[in-house]
């Protein structure tokens, strides 16, 4: 089975190399790509680069040359609901846009022609432990760091089921449903606008403890598809 992953940021790629046996890299269209094995699948890991059209322009080259069995997103995403802490790890469920607006022939967050939400892969889904620091539901992504807890209101006003707020994981999942890709957003919380008078500084230093855990998490999943 072929798997792609795909993260915004060098410091999550840095972190999710180490579990990527017998490697190679390789550039396409000036990004970078990373084929090895993970137990006995092929594995795929690129990075992207931030927000949404780094990640659609990443996706759409991964699924056209690499062909996935599977695409996921890994990484971090801010946490946008009290049931979420640092270091809790958001599995989508769900994935939509909290930026959108095509007019009043669509909904808030849909882009004309297309759902609203992008549903999570049920076969990866299930593969998600069941345990306190984990949480199965919605992902909201737009192009803005969300460091406010006014913002978090607002997205929450429009999508209140929101457990996490990202920059990339709508619009790979755009191309996953377009491409008939099976997708998985699975986010580890760096920080929780709102809870902290500094929540940029909450950011920082969360990769002072880097989220290897979610990374061995998706490993975890892979090893049992």
């Amino acid at each position: 089975m072929k798997i792609g992953i795909i993260v915004a940021m060098r410091k999550e790629l840095e972190l999710l190399l180490p579990l990527l046996q017998n490697s190679e890299e390789s550039r396409m269209g000036g990004m970078e790509f990373h084929c090895g094995k993970m137990g006995r699948h092929d594995v795929m890991v690129m990075q992207c680069g931030i927000g949404k059209v780094n990640a659609a322009m990443g996706a759409l080259m991964l699924v056209n040359n690499f062909t996935p069995n599977f695409v996921i997103n890994s990484g971090v995403a801010g946490g946008a609901d009290l049931s979420v802490n640092v270091m809790d790890v958001v599995a989508g469920a769900r994935v939509a846009y909290h930026d959108v607006w095509c007019g009043p022939e669509s909904e808030l967050g849909q882009v004309q022609g297309l759902p609203l939400y992008f549903e999570g892969a049920k076969r990866l889904l299930d593969l998600v432990p069941e345990r306190d620091d984990i949480h199965k539901g919605l992902i909201c992504s737009g192009d803005q760091f969300i460091d406010k807890k006014e913002e978090v209101n607002r997205i929450k006003g429009n999508f209140p089921d929101a457990l996490a707020v990202d920059m990339e994981s709508g619009a790979i999942a755009q191309v996953c449903h377009l491409s008939k890709v099976p997708f998985l957003a699975l986010r580890v919380i760096s920080d929780s606008p709102g809870a902290s008078h500094d929540n940029t500084k909450q950011y920082l230093d969360f990769w002072t403890d880097a989220p290897r855990e979610s990374f061995a998490l998706l490993k975890d999943m892979i090893s049992r598809l």
